[in-house]
């Protein structure tokens, strides 16, 4: 079983900028595509963005580059979601997410615990 743990959740100021991580024992995430989910209380869990493992290459979909960049750090076993210029409508609980492939094309098969981001003043 894929165990993903996020961090770096908390209260951000509108208009800032924030960064979430997300790493996994026993699981080389380096080997595998992966992205980041975020979810509001009473919505379905929305696609961020998914960083394909073969070619480097990320999926942002609709305006998501806007203000979410994927990165990865192999060294550190490490996806970050970097968020920028956040707004109060951006507060949820974002997920990591793993599709099991080093491409995003079929999407994810789990996800990690999630982490609370919060966007107010």
């Amino acid at each position: 079983q894929v165990q993903l743990v996020e961090s770096g959740g908390g209260l951000v100021l509108p208009g800032g900028s924030h960064t979430l991580s997300c790493t996994a024992s026993k699981l080389r995430l380096g080997d595998y595509a992966m992205g980041w989910s975020r979810q509001v209380p009473g919505e379905e869990r929305e696609d961020i963005g998914c960083n394909n493992s073969d070619d480097d290459s990320t999926f942002y979909p609709g305006s998501m580059a806007d203000r979410f960049t994927i990165s990865r750090d192999d060294t550190r076993n490490t996806v970050y979601l970097q968020m920028k210029n956040l707004k109060p409508e951006y507060t949820a609980v974002y997920y990591c997410a793993f599709t099991g492939r080093r491409s995003c094309a079929r999407g994810y098969t789990s996800w990690g615990q999630g982490t609370q981001v919060t966007v107010s003043s």
